[in-house]
């Protein structure tokens, strides 16, 4: 049997090359109409545009049906059609690939060696959470989820600041939310000697701020990164300096546990550091003046400093300004109360059973409400009841994943009586038994391509200019179609069928694909700091 792991990309990069030089024409098939007759198809407007006629020369199609490399899935055929060049896997020996080998496919490797670094500063977190507004809640879930992704590829994150008020390390805690705190304040003391060395001492500033320093001349230089034009001066103050400290001490003195071999290390400074300030939009011209007052007094301040804005959040019938976070947080909580009170019958909130079902329920609702828009854009969140039935719902997403917790757990008391026999060996199952089309949706649009997905959402675009685009909407989408996708075979398909004999062979290949399937929910919603439940 081939060995190596199968990709979509490489796939894609390989039917590409086999038509010729030119634009890429191939794309994977998603909807599970198409995906009854193909896979990837190069459409027919594409064919007329590469080949003129729209004949596709004997020699290209040979190569596309011929396709082999590294990476490469198997194809059983390829065939003109309607709509354009048509092309179906050798779906057993795809099933067999991948099932065979579930770590390749769900878990990321660990690197080598350390990657990037990178300082992530969410400036929110400065705060308590009786003022934190949602815009700024919803920077600092992106920061946190933008943090767990990078560090799974291997960048070193430092997040900044050290959360040192008491009462938002409790509510972060209650957000799942991994910051680390302090108790202590920076030194702000060689910045405010930089600060009183560029004043002019003859002007009057307000009470509290130590001076005023003109940033014009490097908006100027940098107009074309696109910082504000608008920005002239900066009032000074000890807190903003105290803000510079940190990242400064951030920059120079690497943090312990970041990885082996950079912690504490003064020639891991500024070369090859990347700063990415994490703002709401109401914070946005702020942090660029930060941005300059920092490259004005420190000549280490490091030149890739990116910042990713978050769009407004608002509230369907209520402004935006008299909702805290921690008001939404309990309106979430209420709700998904509510909805499991008229599920399952009683007062479940006072059962200390479920205290952390709800706890992870409101959680999750809040992440996918906050995350599943792109983070530039503006979000507008619904104030009706949160309902389990909702497919777009983290409480959804949830509760298909505790649907596979009870399946696997049914297996198991089953194999206790007597029912079912041990799980055989992996290599011995025959995946031609999954001939059911969820069943290859799931594993075509979800177990294959999710660590190349993974890739795509831990990956800050190199783009020139002050802001950088950041696709942390990627997994929530993601895991909302996995559950849609889980929940329609679930429904239809019967896993745990009759104890006979002749039956375990199809029963077993199915719970090897839902084994995968679990594997994935698992890993994704590791992503959003989620632990998967075992029931809702």
């Amino acid at each position: 049997m081939a060995t190596g792991r199968l990709g979509v990309g490489e796939t894609l990069e390989a039917l590409n090359a086999a038509m010729g030089p030119g634009s890429p024409v191939w794309f994977k098939e998603t909807h599970a109409r198409h995906l009854r007759v193909r896979d990837f198809l190069a459409p027919r407007s594409a064919l007329q545009a590469r080949f003129g006629d729209g004949q596709v020369p004997e020699c290209v199609f040979r190569a596309v049906a011929g396709l082999q490399g590294p990476g490469v899935a198997p194809v059983l055929r390829c065939a003109s059609t309607p709509a354009g060049l048509s092309l179906q896997l050798q779906r057993p020996a795809v099933f067999e690939r991948v099932l065979g080998a579930l770590a390749s496919y769900t878990t990321p490797a660990k690197p080598a060696s350390p990657g990037p670094r990178i300082i992530l500063h969410c400036p929110a977190l400065r705060g308590n959470p009786g003022t934190l507004r949602l815009s700024q809640l919803r920077a600092v879930l992106v920061a946190d989820h933008l943090a767990r992704t990078l560090r799974t590829h291997g960048v070193c994150v430092c997040p900044v600041p050290s959360v040192r008020d008491s009462h938002m390390t409790t509510f972060l805690q209650k957000l799942l939310v991994d910051w680390p705190t302090t108790s202590k304040c920076a030194s702000t003391e060689t910045l405010r000697t930089c600060v009183f060395a560029e004043l002019n001492s003859k002007e009057t500033v307000p009470p509290g701020v130590l001076g005023r320093l003109c940033l014009k001349e490097l908006v100027e230089k940098r107009r074309s990164a696109g910082y504000d034009p608008s920005i002239d001066n900066c009032l000074v103050t000890e807190d903003l300096l105290s803000v510079l400290s940190e990242l400064q001490e951030a920059v120079r003195h690497w943090p312990e546990g970041s990885h082996p071999g950079l912690a504490g290390d003064p020639d891991a400074g500024v070369d090859g550091c990347m700063v990415v300030h994490v703002v709401s939009c109401e914070e946005a011209v702020q942090q660029q003046k930060l941005d300059l007052l920092w490259q004005k007094l420190d000549d280490q301040a490091p030149l890739k400093q990116k910042h990713l804005v978050c769009g407004p959040v608002k509230v369907a019938g209520v402004p935006g300004t008299l909702m805290t976070a921690p008001e939404y947080y309990q309106l979430r909580y209420t709700q998904v109360c509510k909805a499991s009170a008229l599920k399952h019958g009683g007062n479940l909130a006072q059962d200390p059973a479920w205290t952390k079902t709800f706890d992870v329920l409101s959680v999750a609702t809040i992440k996918f409400e906050m995350l599943s828009t792109a983070p530039q854009n503006q979000l507008l969140l619904a104030d009706s009841t949160t309902s389990t039935k909702g497919t777009k719902s983290g409480t959804f997403v949830m509760y298909n994943c505790a649907r596979l917790a009870t399946l696997f757990e049914g297996y198991k008391h089953g194999v206790e009586r007597g029912l079912y026999p041990t799980f055989p060996l992996v290599s011995s199952l025959d995946f031609s038994l999954l001939h059911d089309e969820g069943e290859w949706l799931l594993l075509f649009n979800s177990v294959l391509p999710f660590l190349d997905l993974l890739r795509q959402t831990g990956r800050l675009a190199s783009t020139p200019g002050l802001h950088t685009p950041v696709r942390t909407e990627t997994v929530c989408k993601f895991l909302v179609q996995l559950s849609m996708d889980f929940s329609s075979y679930y429904n239809r398909v019967h896993i745990l069928g009759e104890p006979r004999p002749h039956l375990f062979g199809q029963m077993f290949a199915r719970l090897q694909l839902l084994r995968a399937v679990q594997e994935v929910f698992h890993t994704g919603l590791a992503m959003l700091g989620l632990p998967p439940l075992s029931h809702i």
